[in-house]
């Protein structure tokens, strides 16, 4: 997510402290609440859907001539952390100067804290570990200078100063997507190949006291889609605490192929590849997105695995040979079975993407800047069958149908490209860009960056 699912689901910080990069989107990024093994004070996960009418009053981002964001949302006790790329924020009539890092209470009024970070460039992800509680955080981007200290990439500071931690090695040769904290591992992804003097190319396992490779994470991560930068983007942690998805632009994983996403077993030291996989992960999109398979989402049971996908169309693809098909800017189910396994259903927005998506008991929640539903008759225009829904939707989980109420679709928010998704026993939260000046979350207007549909 990403927080778990994700850039960028995991609801809370302890005994698995849990945030993602998503990412991408992140996207993320996204965090899965109530997993057994997941953290002290960890939510439940709640019954779904959540509400169509979005709570008021949380922090928003205030500029509009210049696009920022929201990259990732994590939640740490009763504090909900948010990182990004933005200078100011506003909540409840005050503006505040925070540069890229922030944290509010998870209730009304949602205060803005008076911690405050000033990291110099975008943070990606933040994460927590259970030795060291939600008093400290670490944080990965692309920066250079973390509270006035040195740090590139990757820096660990406290909840309480924003101080950094130089006991942890604060130095990653490359962007950080993606942090996660396991147990007591830190699991880090991004486009780096030497972090802290270590050479781990991508993805790694860190020791969350002083930043070493601590050899949990040994994948050989290999190849990329064109000539597009490879990278580990996002990860989710499974419900029950053991299993992993990633996502990112790489080809192989330990030396067996796996195109964009792949699912790890934590339950051995060091992790092991699972032969979950699937022959629809190997079509490309057109050439300038590097992969399309930007989140994924957990089903509260674990036996289901959703995706996000950006992409467009297919690459050669031919201009009006309909229906779509592929996993171009579409939604999708899976089997969890570990084994090489078929969709179970495929949705399309007709060439807009998705960025992030997170599900409960009662819908697939997924965004990013779509204009249309069950739409793979039309690119850019809404053909046959189509469904209007802007920005934000909920499909059902059986058959991946926009949920409907007074037959209209229950959601829909600005197309703001929302990167990050976060379930968490009270609701819904929503990470997005102010893009376009957007700031509509379920028709209702000053929600730019922050939106949050709680449970009923």
């Amino acid at each position: 997510m990403r927080y778990l699912c994700p850039r960028r689901l995991l609801g809370a910080a302890g005994v698995i402290a849990v945030a993602l990069a998503a990412g991408a989107g992140g996207s993320a990024s996204q965090a899965l609440a109530g997993r057994p093994t997941a953290t002290a004070g960890s939510d439940a996960v709640a019954t779904g859907p959540v509400s169509a009418t979005p709570a008021t009053g949380t922090p928003q981002l205030v500029k509009t001539s210049s696009q920022e964001q929201i990259r990732q949302l994590v939640k740490c006790g009763s504090t909900m952390y948010a990182v990004g790329s933005f200078t100011e924020i506003s909540q409840g009539g005050t503006t505040y100067s925070r540069n890229n890092v922030f944290s509010f209470s998870t209730t009304a009024p949602y205060t803005v804290s008076g911690w405050n970070v000033n990291v110099n460039g975008k943070v990606n992800t933040i994460g927590f570990t259970s030795g060291h509680g939600c008093g400290y955080a670490f944080l990965g981007g692309n920066f250079t200078s973390v509270h006035g200290t040195p740090a590139t990439n990757i820096a660990e500071v406290s909840t309480t100063t924003g101080a950094v931690v130089t006991s942890f090695g604060h130095n990653a040769n490359g962007p950080v997507d993606t942090i996660f904290g396991y147990l007591d591992h830190l699991l880090v992804g991004g486009e780096f190949t030497v972090t802290n003097g270590y050479s781990r190319y991508y993805y790694e396992s860190l020791n969350p006291s002083t930043g070493k490779d601590d050899g949990f994470i040994n994948l050989h991560v290999q190849g990329q889609i064109a000539t597009n930068a490879r990278q580990i983007f996002n990860q989710q942690l499974s419900h029950t605490g053991n299993l992993m998805l990633v996502e990112g632009n790489f080809t192989t994983i330990a030396g067996q192929h796996r195109q964009q996403i792949f699912m790890l077993s934590l339950n051995t030291s060091p992790a092991t590849l699972t032969g979950w996989t699937s022959p629809e992960f190997n079509g490309n999109c057109i050439a300038k997105e590097s992969f399309y398979v930007r989140s994924a989402a957990w089903s509260p049971d674990d036996s289901t695995v959703y995706i996000a996908d950006t992409g467009d169309h297919p690459l050669n693809w031919t201009n009006g040979s309909y229906p779509l098909t592929g996993l171009c800017d579409a939604a999708a189910s899976f089997p969890a079975t570990q084994t090489s396994v078929s969709h179970n259903w495929i949705e399309y927005t007709g060439c807009d993407s998705y960025y992030s998506v997170a599900a409960d008991s009662g819908a697939v929640y997924v965004s990013g800047h779509p204009r249309w539903a069950e739409n793979p008759n039309g690119c850019n225009f809404a053909g046959s069958g189509a469904v209007a829904d802007y920005g934000l939707q909920g499909l059902n989980p059986g058959n991946g149908t926009v949920e409907m109420s007074g037959g209209a679709p229950m959601y829909s928010s600005s197309r703001a490209n929302a990167d990050d998704m976060l379930i968490t026993s009270a609701g819904l939260w929503i990470a997005s860009t102010n893009r376009f000046g957007s700031n509509v979350c379920d028709g209702v207007s000053g929600l730019s960056g922050i939106c949050f549909l709680p449970y009923s």
